[in-house]
C-alpha cells in the first residue's frame, strides 16, 4: 500500500510538471496571438482595397482579355498550403491537410507550395508532387515571403506548368472559431464576374491600356492574398494553440484531482489496515 501511495504521488508530481509546461506554452500563445491579430486587422483593409481596384478597372473597361483573367481547360492545379511548422494546434494542421486531400482526385494531376513542417511531412509521406516548401515563416509571416510565394506561383501560371492556382488556409473569425478555407487567385475571372455584377460607370482612362494596369495589378492582388491569407493562418495557429494548451492545462487539473482523491483513500486505507493489526495484535495477547 505504501508503494502504491508513492507511485500516486509521482504521478501528481509528473502531472503537475506537465501543466506547468502546458500553461506556460498557453500565456506564449496568448501573447502572438494579441500580436497577430494586431497585424491582421492593420492587413485586411490593405487586401480588401486592391480586389475593390482590380473589380472597379474591370467594371468600368468592359471586356478585358488578360492571360490572369481568362478561364483555361484545368489539366494541373497548384494549392498553396498554409500550415504549420510545429504542432501542438489541436486539429489546425489535421483540417488544413484533410481540406486538400478533400479537393484532389488524382494527386498526379496537383502540385503543391507548402508553408509549415506539417504539411509538408503530411503529403512527402503521400507522394505528392511539392513544388517547394517553406519553414519559419508561419508564426510571423512578413510581406516579401508572400511574394518570394507568389512570384513562384505565378511563374509556374505564365509557362503554363498549372491551370489554376489555389491557397488553402485557414479563416481567423474569432478567438475560438477558425476554418479552413480555400481562395482561388488565378485565373481571376471570379474577380471579372463580380465586377459584371456589380457595375459602375466610373469615366477612368487607363494608360496605356487597362490590359497593362492589370498586368501590374493582378501580382499585387496575388501577394496581397497571400500576405492576408499567412496573417490569418497565423492568428488561427496561436488561437488553435492557446486553445488546446488551456484545455490541457484544465485536463491535468482534474487528473490532480482525481489522483489526489486516489492518494487520500489508499492512505485511509492504510491507515484502517494498521489500526485493525494492532487491534488484531492486542486481542491476540489477552
Amino acid at each position: 500500500m505504501a508503494a502504491n501511495t508513492r507511485d500516486i504521488k509521482s504521478r501528481i508530481k509528473s502531472v503537475n510538471s506537465t501543466m506547468k509546461i502546458t500553461k506556460a506554452m498557453e500565456l506564449v500563445a496568448s501573447a502572438k496571438l494579441r500580436k497577430s491579430r494586431s497585424q491582421l486587422e492593420r492587413t485586411r483593409p490593405y487586401s480588401l482595397a486592391v480586389i475593390e481596384s482590380i473589380q472597379e478597372i474591370l467594371a468600368s473597361s468592359g471586356k478585358i482579355k488578360h492571360p490572369f483573367l481568362d478561364a483555361r481547360e484545368v489539366k494541373k492545379r497548384l494549392f498553396i498550403v498554409l500550415a504549420a511548422d510545429r504542432g501542438l494546434c489541436g486539429g489546425y494542421n489535421t483540417n488544413i491537410n484533410k481540406l486538400v486531400e478533400s479537393q484532389v482526385t488524382d494527386p498526379s494531376s496537383v502540385k503543391l507550395l507548402i508553408v509549415g513542417n506539417k504539411a509538408r511531412n503530411y503529403f512527402t509521406r503521400r507522394n505528392y508532387d511539392i513544388v517547394d516548401s517553406f519553414s519559419g515563416i508561419s508564426e510571423a509571416p512578413i510581406f516579401s515571403d508572400a511574394k518570394h510565394i507568389g512570384e513562384v506561383a505565378l511563374d509556374l501560371f505564365k509557362r503554363g506548368e498549372v491551370d489554376e492556382v489555389n491557397v488553402v488556409y485557414t479563416h481567423f473569425k474569432s478567438t475560438i472559431s477558425y476554418d479552413p478555407k480555400v481562395l482561388k487567385l488565378l485565373p481571376a475571372e471570379s474577380l471579372k464576374e463580380d465586377a459584371q455584377k456589380d457595375k459602375r460607370q466610373a469615366l477612368i482612362e487607363y494608360e496605356p491600356s487597362p490590359e497593362v494596369v492589370l498586368g501590374y495589378l493582378v501580382p499585387k492582388y496575388v501577394f496581397g492574398a497571400i500576405y492576408g491569407a499567412l496573417i490569418e493562418s497565423s492568428a488561427s495557429e496561436q488561437g488553435a494553440r492557446r486553445v488546446a494548451m488551456e484545455s490541457a492545462t484544465d485536463n491535468a487539473k482534474d487528473i490532480i484531482k482525481d489522483l489526489d482523491l486516489l492518494k487520500n483513500r489508499a492512505r485511509q486505507a492504510a491507515i484502517t489496515q494498521e489500526i485493525s493489526e494492532i487491534v488484531s495484535g492486542a486481542n491476540a495477547l489477552k
